[in-house]
Parts: C-alpha cells; sequence; structure tokens
C-alpha cells in the first residue's frame, strides 16, 4: 500500500486581506441594541423587514415546477432584459436597449466589475462619503 504524504496548504497573500463584510458587523450590533430595547431602522444589508409576500412564494414554486431549474443566459433573461429597457428608457428619458442590459444579483459584484475594468493597478480612486460599510473600508 503506497503510503500518503500531507501537505499544507499554502493560500495565496491575497487572503491575508479578507476581511469580515462589514454590513453583518453592522447588522450584529444593531442587534444587539434591539435586545436591549432600542428601537432599530435596519439600512446595514438591504433585507427586507418583511417575509417574500406569498403571490412571489407561489409564482417562485410555479416556475420550478415549470422547469425553469436551469441556468439561464449570463446577461440574465432576454425578456427581462427587454422590460427593463423599457422601463429605464419611460422613466429616466434615456433610450437603453436590451443590449445594454446585465442583470446581477446585487449591486456589490457589479460595482466590483465596473472597478476592475476601469481602474487599473497603480490607478487611485475616490469613494464619496457616507458610503456603505462593505465601501467605505
Amino acid at each position: 500500500m503506497a503510503q500518503t504524504t500531507q501537505h499544507e496548504l499554502q493560500l495565496a497573500r491575497r487572503m491575508s486581506r479578507l476581511g469580515t463584510e462589514t454590513a453583518f458587523e453592522v447588522l450584529n450590533k444593531a442587534r444587539a441594541l434591539e435586545r436591549q430595547g432600542k428601537s432599530i431602522v435596519h439600512l446595514e444589508i438591504g433585507e427586507p423587514d418583511f417575509d417574500t409576500p406569498l403571490n412571489v412564494v407561489d409564482a417562485g414554486v410555479d416556475a420550478l415546477r415549470k422547469g425553469w431549474t436551469h441556468y439561464g443566459p449570463s446577461a440574465g433573461l432576454p425578456d427581462l432584459r427587454q422590460a427593463l429597457a423599457e422601463y429605464v428608457s419611460r422613466t429616466r428619458g434615456v433610450k437603453i436597449t436590451p443590449d445594454e442590459v446585465v442583470v446581477v444579483p446585487g449591486g456589490k459584484p457589479i460595482i466590483f466589475f465596473t472597478i476592475l475594468a476601469l481602474i487599473d493597478d497603480g490607478m487611485k480612486s475616490s469613494i464619496p462619503t457616507p458610503a456603505s460599510p462593505s465601501t467605505s473600508r
């Protein structure tokens, strides 16, 4: 039987810069204040203070039963992109086409990807304040 050896896992140096999502740290502090009887308006993580409405839950279950269980296009479903382009064009007075719309799972990834696309190594950028906890580091 061959002898097995273990090697120590070496993480990249950049991993030492990872920290906790500060918005969740703020949420924990806010919840601690609530336990003390304080009234808190939650603005830290963008999570609503109500359960998902029943009609939305039903629509999700219905979609799953109809087979909507696979990956969609990376930029988002075409009908959704069309509807969003029409909405933005109508409400903002700026002509937007579906080709200019990308649907993402939240604001942070698209902000990060935009920074990666525009800010090169050695360049400086500014973050206005007040800013969200996750962008103010």
